[in-house]
């Protein structure tokens, strides 16, 4: 059974046939062969480098007054030492009028019950008040014994091996590792292998010149061992409650004194160096050892009693002024839990460093960024907001560096940040509005993002955890905040760049409604429109079901329509009028905001043209083509390269469409004028989509005419010696139509236009089948009325042809290129289903006119 192509060929039916015959037009062909409809590519728009680091840049919407700021100062009066007492695990119960019996027998403050009494004469109190004041004054003067005596081998056990600190000669020993730090003053040796029983025997006799009296812990130990012993028993309690708590109390007393051993031996020789040593360095190296044996010594969090004494002394360092310090103060600080006032400021103390890039560094070494991120993980968001802002603010920073990406990502950044949207989103959806601080969160993160998604890492998680819907939420939720919805769609014009990316974004149906409402809402904001157009743009590039998707929301090419209409009249505006003599430079140069925009909004009209459904729509209308015909008349190719070839490509893809009332049929004759301006250009790409345009306009017999009147058809032919494969292709597509006419067949000889095309076919054949199909359907055009071959293509040319297509149709021959497997493939596709039946009829038609003898000589007479 014959193909329909080979039927066509037993007819002798020249190719590319005018429309009413119903045979393929040239688009057809070509469509077959080089997707005569294709898309156009553009530029990522510019995103300026903000010269400062600040919560919000130059270009936020956010007015002065609106923004929380990015200058203050943060000094030890700052803070609050109310948040440096330990959080206690039990909730008192409210005072009543009557005392009553509490709701537990036993806390940790004081195990023992205590029970309601009737009140006592007044005189009575004060005497008891007054015999406990004497009673405290006296065990903080170390009048009183120890609450334990532990024998000597006991305490040996107990207390840590021989360390040893020396701060003043730069050398500090722990566990066998040395710390070395330069520049360092004075001495202090610290006894950490002094047994702990001598130690709590000169805390006892000694007084308070040991050590500051905020430092000691015998009093804490004498007040709780005076109240366990002066608790009367309970008849109540079964001999078995009475062992198992005595146990419990024995264990608490062990874990006490163990704690305190540490603390005395460890913590405090510590403290005393921060306090005393003037060395920036030392004090640095000091805080580096005290956060190391806090957190041996399980003392960080919260829940630590001395948390007090650690907290104030390190608030205290503040005022040094240090970069270095502070961030090793922030980050113990933060190790400890602190809340309230407290964590804003710390926050505050690392955004403030962070804030010059030169200490990024200094950031990275001391692994701030996972005490940050440990903020926004477990702190409560709205209890927290401002400090999360700074928090936040920090990172943002810290990401534009490129040196942090994988740390911050491999730490869990994205997830983190992802969760704060989602918490956000949540609020705002339960709330039923978008509150400010919300808005200053959302900057800061979606700005990090932004900075994040460079990384292969990052967009994979972006992907893995759904992120794209939920950035498409906030940008519906808080459509209002210019700043939020700019930065995500900067993460998004990233994002679309990469192929899954793109699809995942496209798969999500809400969101072309949502780009079309940003559009409609910030039409003259350029940096937000921009990128919305440019994400449109990729998401109907290479995705048909997204081109349709778009097109059904309703309103949507109006929209298109407007905006066209809006920048071409600013960019017409924004114009500098050249003076007499003037001319505009030629040098390459960045497209102004306006007409960045028209850049890309053409590429997504070309896009959506492609669609067999929309393209038809979009060229009955008079307002769109006006507006792109416009644009090729005031704007030039050297003075602006992109668009106009992303206009010649949407005009391109709307030519294609042969239907009633289309535009770009009424006005084909001026378009075919406005193209060969483009055709006598020095630019390739420029010349490449005006044949194609040709291409398309051929098809009708006034443009064929056109051609031949104007020796466009002359251009075509030279074309053919280019050595680009596209633009020879296009050329050959025009040539073909033109050979459709009987009349205009001749034109071919003009010019070596026949052996133009054999060349062609020599040169190009063995690696493009669709373009030595191309040539030979011209040529069978061509020789439609065949008598005799040489007389038809000349002698020369018919010997080539014969030994070219004896050869190119042998397939072991044909097919012998050195391609890999896939693209072998591919060419023997295009060689079996398009070459090899229009070169073997070609073939037979030679040889049924051809002969090989040669003629008799004429004798002379």
């Amino acid at each position: 059974m014959l193909s329909p192509n080979d039927r066509k060929l037993e007819k002798l039916d020249p190719f590319y046939r005018s429309p009413v015959s119903k045979q393929k037009t040239s688009a057809e062909i070509i469509s077959e062969a080089r997707n005569a409809l294709r898309t156009v590519r553009t530029q990522r728009p510019f995103t300026p480098r903000e010269e400062q680091r600040k919560l919000f840049g130059p270009a936020s919407s956010r007015t002065p007054e609106s923004r929380p700021p990015s200058s203050f100062s943060v000094h030890a009066s700052s803070f609050e030492s109310s948040d440096s007492r330990p959080i206690s695990g039990t909730r008192l119960s409210p005072l009543e009028l009557k005392p009553k019996a509490p709701a537990s027998p036993a806390t940790e403050e004081d195990p023992c019950p205590s029970f309601p009494k009737p009140p006592v004469d007044p005189v009575k109190i004060r005497r008891i008040s007054s015999a406990r004041a004497r009673l405290f004054r006296a065990a903080s003067q170390g009048a009183l014994l120890p609450d334990r005596t532990l024998p000597p081998a006991q305490s040996k056990k107990r207390v840590e091996p021989k360390e040893t600190v020396m701060m003043g000669d730069s050398v500090m020993k722990r566990n066998g590792l040395y710390l070395a730090e330069s520049n360092a003053i004075g001495q202090l040796k610290l006894p950490y292998d002094a047994d702990f029983s001598e130690i709590k025997e000169r805390e006892m006799f000694q007084g308070a010149t040991s050590m500051p009296s905020h430092l000691r812990s015998g009093g804490d130990q004498g007040r709780r061992h005076l109240r366990a012993s002066s608790c009367p028993n309970s008849s109540g309690w079964s001999r078995l409650d009475t062992r198992a708590a005595s146990q419990a109390e024995l264990q608490e007393k062990d874990t006490e004194v163990e704690v305190d051993a540490f603390w005395n031996t460890r913590i405090v020789p510590i403290l005393h160096a921060l306090e005393k040593e003037e060395n920036i360095e030392t004090v640095c190296a000091a805080c580096t050892q005290l956060h190391l044996a806090l957190e041996e010594g399980n003392m960080l969090g919260n829940k630590f009693k001395r948390r007090s004494i650690l907290l104030k002394t390190l608030y205290k360092l503040v005022d040094v002024g240090s970069d270095l310090l502070s961030l090793k103060l922030a980050k113990i600080i933060l190790a400890l839990k602190v809340s309230g006032k407290n964590l804003l400021n710390v926050c505050k103390l690392i955004f403030k460093i962070s804030r010059s890039e030169k200490n990024d560094s200094l950031i990275q070494n001391d692994s701030i960024l996972e005490s940050l991120l440990e903020v926004l993980r477990s702190e409560d968001l709205q209890a927290n907001t401002e400090a999360f802002l700074y928090c936040l603010g920090t990172i943002k920073f810290i990401s534009g560096n490129p040196g942090f990406l994988h740390e911050m990502i491999s730490k869990g950044a994205v997830e983190i940040l992802m969760n704060l949207i989602k918490q956000i989103n949540e609020n705002t959806k339960k709330s039923g509005t978008c509150l400010p601080n919300s808005g200053h969160l959302l900057v800061q993160v979606t700005a990090t993002l932004r900075n994040l998604v460079d990384s292969p890492l990052a967009r994979s998680k972006f992907l893995s955890i759904s992120a794209l819907p939920q950035l498409c939420t906030v940008m519906g939720q808080y459509m209002g905040d210019k700043d939020v919805c700019t930065n995500i769609a900067r993460i998004f014009s990233k994002l679309t760049t990469y192929h899954d990316c793109c699809v995942a974004l496209a798969n999500y149906s809400r969101c072309y409604a949502l780009f079309l409402n940003l559009i409609n809402k910030y039409q003259k904001k350029q940096d937000l429109i921009v990128r919305i157009i440019f994400i449109l743009g990729n998401l109907t590039a290479k995705n048909n079901l997204a081109r349709e998707q778009f097109s059904k929301v309703k309103g949507s090419i109006p929209t298109l329509l407007s905006l066209f209409h809006t920048f071409h009249e600013l960019d017409l505006h924004s114009r500098k009028p050249l003076g007499e003599g003037e001319e505009r430079s030629k040098a390459p140069r960045r497209p102004a905001q306006a007409e960045d925009v028209l850049i890309k909004l053409t590429r997504v009209l070309a896009n959506l043209a492609i669609h067999p459904g929309v393209g038809p729509a979009i060229a009955t209308q008079p307002r769109i083509v006006g507006l792109l015909l416009a644009t090729l008349e005031y704007k030039s190719i050297d003075e602006c390269e992109e668009l106009v070839i992303n206009t010649m490509a949407t005009i391109n893809n709307l030519s294609y469409y042969q239907v009633k009332n289309s535009v770009i049929q009424d006005k084909k004759l001026y378009i075919a004028e406005l193209l060969i301006k483009l055709l006598v250009s020095n630019n390739m790409d420029g010349i490449l989509e005006a044949v194609r345009v040709f291409g398309n306009l051929s098809q009708d017999r006034d443009i064929c005419d056109f051609i031949v009147q104007k020796n466009v058809h002359k251009f075509m032919i030279a074309l053919l010696d280019a050595k680009h494969q596209d633009i020879c292709f296009s050329a050959c597509g025009v040539l073909l139509n033109l050979t459709v006419d009987k009349d205009k067949r001749a034109i071919l000889k003009e010019g070596g236009g026949i052996q133009k095309l054999v060349d062609c076919l020599r040169d190009v054949g063995p690696t493009d089948w669709q373009l030595a199909c191309l040539v030979c359907k011209t040529l069978w055009n061509f020789s439609e009325n065949i008598t005799n071959a040489s007389s038809c293509f000349g002698d020369e040319a018919t010997n080539t042809l014969l030994a070219l297509l004896s050869s190119f149709l042998d397939e072991e021959l044909a097919l012998d290129g050195s391609f890999d497997q896939d693209l072998k493939h591919y060419h023997k596709l295009h060689w079996e289903t398009e070459f090899k039946p229009v070169a073997q009829q070609l073939l037979n038609r030679i040889q049924s006119h051809h002969t090989f003898l040669e003629p008799l000589p004429i004798p002379s007479f």
